[in-house]
């Protein structure tokens, strides 16, 4: 049996099919996402969703959804599905299909009468452009299909709403239409590979509701414009295209267009094939070639903090080390442009936060480990040096290095760390003061720094950082280490954070620690009892004050729960590292029973990938995003450390 396949009996469930999404995406930051059934259930859903970057930086739902009819002896068998308001689904397409599989493409079987159509589904990777091939499988009398395309024209964070001032017009293209709702916005090219009809008759469909927009307590409800529909017929065995995009293409080459773009997908047959599929997923390409990671699907955009934090992952431990030095380029090109105060030319965001640059040290630690210091030293040693001198010099607007060899960073007008919700305009969690991951960063970035500088001969240079990271090592301990062997998260003066939070198992993950070998041990203990869960460490621990561990409701009300005792996957990828690194051979049992937590993520929510974050309590559902980038990635890291372990 398929990896991902789902039966008639879930696909026809709405209870068991509807919370199952599909995302696909191309290298330009553009997707198609939707449910396995296709009802749009969120405002971020569409069959064609591009950035405008002459609107806004935001993503727009250019084509919603296409309704398919099936019409044999003149009945029709619509196989759309929309929720409309007060819980109405309609056209109840879902009750056809036979059986759903997403292996290499998604691919829908569906059954009306004698009828079996096929549809498959991929997302041309450098264009704009979906593509959607039916295929009749079976037909035992003349069968026509009717396309009814749904537009929207609208950013994913608006709603579109029935108006008399949305554009009517269009013009034919070959077998096909282009029109545009708005100005402003590019046409929408709509075209099949084979010669059709186009009936105009305009209409607006009422009511759209999108339940995952009711749960979040925002407005959920839209209208659709639809201009017309398209007709052809279709003969048992013979396949059509139906290509969406914001330019024209040449109808005749749809078809090996589409067997190409089929032909480069690599099978989601397993675990490991669905977060390598899931990786590339982020990547993301601009017009200069500057290459990004995008943190995460459907909102967040390129974030310098993700950026460092997933490039290992999502790159080296899938042996793909020259997409690595590419984004690694841009990142590099866009922090000199931060510490020279210039203006910036990458579209990172976030990259003036405190430990963006010791995330970045991190980052190019692992491809030392994966390459050699040598080959690091010779690509990145500058930066590295440039970095270490621009935070020792106090140059950052941010971070000041104490006489106490730490560092020191004010966040209590403004959430600095990862664990970054407001509300009313204030951190949710002010981590200020001496932060603990911060200053395990900087320990681990010096004493990496020396390594490398031991490696080029510059020994001056490394005795100088050798003799700063002492200074760290015993001010950490002293500062950071409490009576009941675990980590403040943070000081400020006379202020300890006593709270039991995640972050103190960075000290214990990293190569370079502070720590001695008990005080890791002890530390990891308590991770283990109080923060552990199967998707990962919760972001509090249910004996500290202040727990919250289900994301639900309003804004504000999830903003409360979001670093609140939530459990987040890329931070079991650290907890899994450190257990290997203390008890070698004899936890790889332990950290395999680990990642069948997240094995089981791949045919939830989001197919294939996993979700922002995860109620914190049982059954621990996923939250938030539906893809994110640093949680695919550390689970691909720890895969590749259980790998070594094991050999």
């Amino acid at each position: 049996m398929s990896y991902l396949k789902f039966e008639k009996a879930l696909m026809t469930n709405l209870q068991e099919s509807l919370p199952k999404e599909l995302l696909r995406t191309n290298r330009s930051g553009a997707y198609s996402c939707s449910t396995i059934v296709d009802c749009n259930i969120r405002k971020y859903h569409g069959l064609l969703v591009v950035p405008v970057p002459e609107l806004d930086d935001d993503n727009h739902v250019l084509l919603s959804s296409l309704d398919v009819t099936v019409i044999q002896h003149g009945a029709e068998f619509n196989l759309g599905l929309h929720k409309y308001q007060g819980n109405n689904f309609s056209p109840l397409g879902h009750k056809y299909i036979r059986e759903f599989d997403c292996d290499k493409v998604p691919t829908t079987l569906y059954r009306v009468g004698g009828v079996i159509l096929k549809k498959e589904v991929v997302f041309q990777h450098y264009e704009d452009r979906i593509l959607i091939r039916y295929t009749l499988v079976d037909g035992h009398s003349a069968t026509t299909l009717r396309f009814r395309p749904f537009l929207a024209f609208r950013s994913v964070r608006q709603f579109t709403h029935e108006n008399a001032t949305a554009s009517r017009d269009y013009s034919g293209v070959d077998n096909g239409i282009k029109t545009c709702m708005y100005a402003g916005y590019p046409d929408l090219y709509m075209q099949f590979s084979k010669k059709n009809e186009f009936k105009f008759c305009p209409d607006w469909y009422r009511g759209v509701e999108y339940p995952k927009e009711q749960e979040r307590g925002y407005a959920s409800n839209e209208d659709l414009y639809v201009p017309g529909y398209f007709e052809m017929d279709i003969k048992k065995g013979e396949s059509i295209v139906f290509a969406a995009a914001t330019s024209e293409i040449k109808t005749s080459g749809l078809k090996k267009l589409f067997d190409k773009e089929v032909d480069e997908r690599a099978p989601r047959d397993n675990f490991f094939h669905c977060l390598v599929n899931a990786a590339h997923q982020f990547h993301r390409r601009e017009k200069n070639d500057d290459r990004y990671i995008q943190a995460g699907y459907p909102w967040f955009k390129c974030r310098a903090r993700d950026t460092f934090i997933s490039l290992p992952g999502l790159t080296l431990s899938i042996e793909e080390n020259d997409y690595f030095e590419l984004v690694m380029q841009t990142a590099m090109r866009g922090y000199y442009e931060f510490m020279e105060g210039k203006p910036l030319t990458t579209h990172i965001t976030e990259i003036e936060m405190p430990d963006v640059p010791l995330w970045a040290i991190w980052a190019l630690q692992q491809y030392a480990k994966e390459t050699s210091k040598e080959e690091c030293y010779k690509k990145y040693g500058q930066f590295i040096k440039d970095v270490i001198n621009f935070i020792r010099d106090n140059k950052h607007p941010n971070l000041d290095l104490m006489e106490n060899g730490l560092l020191y960073t004010n966040g209590k007008d403004k959430a600095v760390t990862w664990m970054n919700s407001t509300a009313n305009g204030r951190p949710v969690v002010p981590r200020t003061g001496y932060i603990v991951e911060f200053n395990a960063l900087w320990y681990n970035a010096l004493c990496f720094c020396a390594a490398l500088a031991g490696t080029a001969g510059e020994e001056d240079a490394q005795q100088k950082l050798l003799a700063q990271a002492e200074v760290t090592k015993k001010s950490f301990v002293d500062t950071f280490l409490n009576e009941y062997g675990y980590l403040y998260d943070y000081v400020d003066g006379n202020m300890m954070d006593w709270s039991v939070r995640p972050n103190m198992i960075f000290p214990v993950a990293f190569d370079y620690s502070p720590l001695s070998q008990d005080q890791k041990k002890k530390v990891l203990e308590i991770c283990t009892r109080e923060l552990l869960t199967p998707k990962g460490l919760r972001s509090l621990s249910p004996k500290s004050g202040g727990y919250n561990p289900i994301y639900v409701g309003p804004q504000t009300q999830r903003d409360y729960a979001y670093h609140q005792g939530t459990a987040w996957p890329w931070l079991g990828g650290f907890y899994m590292e450190a257990s290997l690194k203390l008890y070698k051979r004899t936890r790889l049992s332990f950290v395999e029973r680990q990642m069948v937590g997240y094995d089981d993520e791949m045919s939830y929510h989001c197919l294939g990938t996993i979700s922002e974050l995860f109620d914190g309590n049982p059954p621990f559902a996923g939250r938030g995003a539906i893809s994110f980038a640093m949680n695919v990635a550390e689970i691909l890291r720890a895969l590749e450390l259980l790998e070594k372990y094991q050999y």
